[in-house]
């Protein structure tokens, strides 16, 4: 291998970084209509699925590297036989990982699916971002570079996009298939409830734009004046993912300034090791906002994925239903699609109508609404109100790749309901929290084996069955990832639950108990 040619990560300053990407910007349209509008098009798609976040919020996330594999759904693109992929990672990818998908390639020798994969690793499993790990490495960036064939003809695909993975893209020399950083204030809590009002859709009623404890109080104050009856309110910091950030807020008997900042200390968090002054400390470094808890006895928390092109028109990719868990019932857990049938249309018409001032900002690439649906009995109307844009892919993306991955279908936008080629309607449930104390241990040949041997693998006769994702990360965090994929929604919660009895089952032997713990 010839030495690494320049230009570094060091040779860039930021005025011609600026410059080349605003350059690169304009490429992404030619290749974006090819890729889009026909499928047989010679094109490279470089993934690098770092995940470029908060990395003390980060930390917290169990076996977080492995999360790099969700993107691995992406293979579905080497459908075309001539296309290409170049697939970086911190940590080898496992080749039983990389065979279980290939298997899934219908039409497509392995073989030949193989040569058109580049899969190139860091081996650095620090609690670090992937593009951090790559800007350090000169050879590794050459190396990705010698698997782009026709830079006119690539893009770079990340899981979010900041000032790192735009260098990334100036070093590479093609255009980065993601939002511009320079925009991702509009992603944030704050950022959100500005588009919100901008878009004309309804949001909780609170504040944003605040730093500091004393902005928290002075407008927890403010919404009890507005609302005496208020109990309950949601602090939530500026950047954080997953409800990981939000803390939940008891007003005190007392509506006097004094007392209502006297309860901020008690902030009940999502995370159970977090702290009041950690938290706070977070909150004056990123940011964040306040707003009132929407109280009702029925509610449920839908988000609607969209993807912007080049030239600002507003993609619906698909609905979901979140499921969430842990101390204050915010933390995601996994998904269902489509959403209900009841709130669907009126979600995603919400949606387009945010996406469209997001479009004008000239926000580019898939991103992500989350919606609270709110009635007070069965039968009542739904309250919809948005909550957050997330300017990233997340833990409803890769479900939704594994569905097109598998059945080469499509979304009817008018409808929200995906159909395979065969016309049937498609649903699916899945999660990335799959967690037991008997599946550490397991190697990915043992999970091979046993979804093998149990036969809970996709069938692309019946169109059902279970996709599995994160595979590495089970024998040291007893973790996995899993998509049942059906036609309808009583078949989908038959396989999921299916394929829990089984693991179950077959981890049991050895341990003095058969029950599980899941996290």
């Amino acid at each position: 291998m010839t030495l690494p040619k320049p230009p570094f990560p060091w040779d860039l300053t930021m005025d011609e970084e600026l410059r080349q990407f605003e350059q690169l910007k304009l490429k992404l349209a030619p290749v974006w209509n090819s890729m889009t509008q026909r499928d047989d098009e010679p094109a490279t798609s470089v993934v690098v699925p770092s995940l470029s976040l908060d990395q003390a919020e980060l930390r917290r996330l169990a076996g977080s590297s492995f999360y790099e594999e969700r993107l691995l759904f992406l293979l579905m693109r080497l459908r075309n036989p001539r296309a290409r992929m170049v697939y970086v990672t911190s940590q080898p990818v496992h080749p039983m990982v990389l065979e279980y998908y290939f298997q899934f390639l219908a039409g497509i020798p392995t073989s030949h699916a193989r040569s058109r994969l580049t899969l190139l690793c860091a081996y650095d499993d620090s609690p670090r971002s992937l593009t951090e790990k790559i800007l350090e490495r000169p050879r590794l960036l050459e190396r990705i570079r010698q698997g782009i064939l026709d830079k006119d003809r690539a893009y770079l695909t990340v899981f979010n996009s900041t000032a790192i993975e735009r260098k990334l893209a100036v070093l590479l020399g093609i255009p980065l298939n993601g939002v511009d950083p320079s925009l991702n204030h509009l992603g944030t809590k704050s950022g959100s409830r500005k588009t919100f009002k901008e878009a004309g859709v309804a949001l909780p009623f609170g504040f944003e734009d605040l730093r500091t404890e004393g902005d928290i109080a002075d407008s927890l104050f403010e919404m009890r004046k507005r609302d005496p009856g208020l109990k309950r309110a949601v602090v939530k910091l500026n950047e954080s993912f997953s409800g990981e950030g939000n803390a939940l807020y008891r007003y005190p008997e007392e509506s006097s300034r004094e007392a209502i900042q006297g309860e901020i200390r008690q902030l009940q968090f999502s995370m159970p090791k977090e702290t009041s002054e950690v938290y706070l400390d977070k909150f004056a470094r990123m940011g964040g906002i306040v707003e009132e808890f929407m109280d009702a006895d029925v509610k449920v928390s839908p988000s609607v994925q969209l993807r912007n092109s080049p030239d600002g028109k507003v993609m619906l990719i698909s609905t979901h239903d979140q499921l969430l868990g842990g101390a204050t019932g915010q933390i995601f857990l996994g998904c269902a699609f489509p959403a209900d049938d009841e709130y669907r249309l009126t979600i995603q018409e919400a949606a387009r109508s945010i996406g469209q001032v997001l479009a004008q900002k000239g926000v580019v690439s898939r991103f992500a609404i989350d919606f609270l649906a709110c009635r007070n009995r069965v039968g009542s109307p739904w309250s919809i109100a948005a909550l957050e844009i997330n300017l990233r892919m997340g833990g409803t993306t890769h479900p939704f790749l594994a569905l097109q991955f598998l059945t080469g279908g499509g979304l009817d936008e008018s409808t929200g309901l995906f159909h395979s080629p065969s016309g049937q309607v498609k649903y699916y449930r899945a999660t990335d929290n799959l967690k037991s104390e008997h599946y550490r241990g397991l190697l990915p040949e043992d999970l091979i084996e046993i979804l093998t041997i149990n036969r809970l693998h996709y069938s692309h006769s019946t169109e059902s069955g279970a996709l599995f994702h994160l595979i590495g990360a089970v024998s040291e965090h007893g973790k996995l990832g899993l998509t049942a994929i059906a036609n309808s929604r009583m078949e989908v919660e038959n396989i999921y639950n299916h394929t829990l009895a089984v693991l179950d089952r077959e981890t049991a032997v050895g341990h003095p108990s058969g029950e599980t713990l899941r996290g």
